[in-house]
């Protein structure tokens, strides 16, 4: 199990079938890219947008976020995005790349 809570083989399909591999066959370490608020579906922004270029991302909902995401269909309290280590800095430059664009408009 990894620093948050899950293992990597228990989410479904695309989510893994996505997530690289090292060099031993064990999936990437996730580390956490960003917290971003479901209310107005900045997470699903931001994990459609790194999936387009090619990185794989996770949501995953700190505390009750689950709770909420059933029953409200969206997180009171936001959604963790994880993307494999390897890909972090890449993930992190076309973050703020997309935060730069929203400024100048």
């Amino acid at each position: 199990m990894n620093g948050f809570g899950f293992e990597m083989g228990s989410f479904p399909g695309r989510e893994l079938e996505s997530w690289p591999r090292g060099a031993d066959g064990e999936y990437v370490p996730p580390v956490k890219l960003a917290h971003r608020r479901s209310n107005d579906m900045d997470d699903v922004m931001l994990v459609n947008m790194l999936a387009a270029y090619g990185i794989p991302a996770i949501r995953v909902y700190p505390g009750d976020g689950v709770f909420g995401k059933i029953v409200l269909g969206m997180s009171g309290t936001g959604a963790d995005i994880l993307v494999p280590e390897n890909m972090y800095e890449d993930a992190k430059a076309l973050m703020e790349a997309e935060s730069d664009d929203e400024l100048q408009s």
